[in-house]
């Protein structure tokens, strides 16, 4: 199995910078794309940043220019570092990849558990 664990989120001032972390685990031969998407109360689950395995990003308008996606392959960890929060960032953020196991073809996608992200005075 592939396993995903999230660190980092936390309660932030608005304007206030914050970074959360994303390890992957587990019997893992590669990992094609990770991304963070994120859930507010009543909302539906929304992609945040995705990055591919060479690098190649991607971002939702609204957090263009203040939330930088990255990635280390060799620890097979994401990241996404959080600038200029606004209270609208207000959400469980999920860590996604979509991985490939050793010992079996095709990829398939896991996500993590979770973490809490609020930006609030």
């Amino acid at each position: 199995q592939v396993q995903l664990v999230e660190s980092g989120g936390g309660l932030v001032q608005p304007g206030g910078s914050l970074r959360v972390s994303c390890a992957a685990s587990g019997s893992i031969f590669s990992i094609n794309t990770m991304a963070w998407y994120r859930q507010a109360p009543g909302n539906q689950r929304e992609l945040v940043a995705s990055i591919a395995r060479g690098g190649l990003t991607n971002y939702r308008d609204s957090v263009k220019g203040r939330f930088t996606i990255s990635r280390d392959n060799a620890k097979n960890t994401v990241y996404l570092q959080m600038n200029s929060l606004k209270p609208e960032d207000t959400a469980l953020y999920y860590c996604y990849c979509n991985a490939v196991r050793l010992g079996f073809s095709g990829s398939y996608n896991y996500w993590g558990q979770g973490t809490q992200v609020t930006v609030s005075s």
